[in-house]
């Protein structure tokens, strides 16, 4: 069952006689006659493969599976209308009601691949559409809207400011539709889900291996997706439904207001080289002592990157300074046993390798700095089954680490 092809107009329907328990009132608002509500109706119940209402002398009333859907068609049909009316400002324009109920999923689904592909002959081949299809699609949604959607540059086909409005929106309708889908296979006693997790270096290196592996001995039909990247890049993700949480290094200052996180531990941060380095027999390392070796650091606009930044700049001239950046532990533990390079590194990432003898922890004070690790979610997210189960994994893994840091502090 997909819900990528939906009627948005039977998905519509749906919700007026939902929200009003009778076919006449939702008739009149959907512009649709009773007898097209009703076939609108069954066609959802037969696609979803679920009863929708029962039917009542007093009118229909939302089955459980119905209650699934109508939150989600809400949160989707949000979504939708909160696009139209941004792509209509952009334009200074004010036709959103006309626009919005003459949108097709067919239309939107075009915007999304035109957008990812920049070719309409790649967009069309990547959802399963002829060319002549795709391009008819694309230019339907033009002029339903009264709006020009995609423009033509040197680098290909290109939204305009009004299409990325509207594909931004669009991301989040399609998340709810499918979560839509999910909720509904749950109550059908499906044990399975999808979870989309962006991660960052610690999550990666052992609190994430360990909350999957238990997911999938509980619910072994799940499917999970794991993405690694810059920073920014996991928060678009995130943005546009791409992506269900991140987990890794929050920041102090969210560069947005739509996300909200969520503490799992602090973690403790540590100069870190390989074992038998030369300031390895220091009882007291200096900032001078480290400022005479290589640096292996993570990219800037990180938390740990700031800490480094503000150790050094009292001593050494940082335009001065030329260092490797990289955040993978695989790298950095390669750089660091073949050279005299040093780190800042997290205490918890390094404690396998220090206890292999190959990385060791220098005595430098510094001074309790600790990265606060945690979970970023959108704000208004509601987590599917399968999805709250992996974010409750995620958060007693959070805890286990918080047990751990006394522990390494004292070592």
């Amino acid at each position: 069952m997909t819900m990528y092809d939906l009627n948005l107009r039977h998905l519509r329907a749906f919700c007026d006689v939902a929200e009003h328990g009778n076919i006449t009132q939702a008739s009149a608002r959907v512009h649709m006659s009773q007898p097209a509500i009703t076939q609108a109706i069954a066609k959802l119940e037969d696609k979803l493969e679920h009863r929708l209402f029962d039917r009542r002398n007093a009118g229909l009333f939302l089955t459980h599976a119905g209650e699934l859907l109508q939150n989600r068609a809400l949160r989707a049909t949000a979504h939708l209308m909160a696009g139209v009316d941004a792509a209509l400002s952009r334009e200074r324009r004010a036709k959103s009601q006309s626009f919005a109920h003459s949108i097709t999923a067919t239309q939107l689904r075009a915007l999304l691949a035109v957008e990812q592909a920049g070719n309409y002959s790649l967009a069309a081949r990547n959802i399963g559409l002829t060319q002549p299809s795709l391009y008819r699609s694309a230019r339907d949604l033009e002029r339903v809207s009264g709006i020009q959607f995609f423009q033509k540059t040197p680098q290909g086909i290109e939204l305009t400011p009004a299409a990325k409005e509207m594909a931004d929106h669009t991301h989040l309708m399609f998340y709810e539709l499918n979560q839509a889908g999910e909720d509904l296979r749950n109550f059908a006693g499906y044990d399975g889900g999808q979870v989309s997790i962006g991660t960052m270096p610690l999550a990666r290196s052992y609190m994430l291996p360990n909350a999957i592996n238990t997911l999938l001995d509980e619910r072994p039909n799940s499917d999970l997706r794991v993405v690694d990247g810059p920073y920014m890049d996991l928060l678009r993700g995130l943005r546009l439904g791409k992506l269900d949480m991140l987990i890794g290094a929050l920041r102090d200052d969210l560069p947005v207001d739509d996300v909200e996180q969520h503490l799992l531990f602090n973690d403790p941060l540590a100069i870190v080289a390989r074992a038998g380095h030369p300031l390895c027999d220091l009882d007291t390392v200096t900032p001078a002592d480290l400022a005479k070796f290589p640096w292996v650091v993570p990219r800037n606009g990180t938390p740990t990157r700031r800490y480094f930044n503000e150790m050094m700049a009292g001593v050494i001239d940082l335009n001065d300074l030329h260092v490797i950046e990289t955040s993978s532990l695989v790298l950095i533990r390669g750089l660091l046993t073949g050279s005299d390079r040093l780190t800042i590194s997290s205490a918890h990432q390094i404690a396998r390798e220090e206890k292999q003898g190959l990385l060791s922890r220098l005595n430098f004070d510094l001074r309790g700095i600790k990265r606060q690790i945690g979970l970023t979610t959108r704000v208004d997210w509601q987590p599917t089954k399968t999805q709250k189960r992996m974010w409750d994994l995620l958060q007693a893994e959070g805890a286990k680490s918080a047990s751990q840091t006394y522990t390494l502090l004292q070592k």
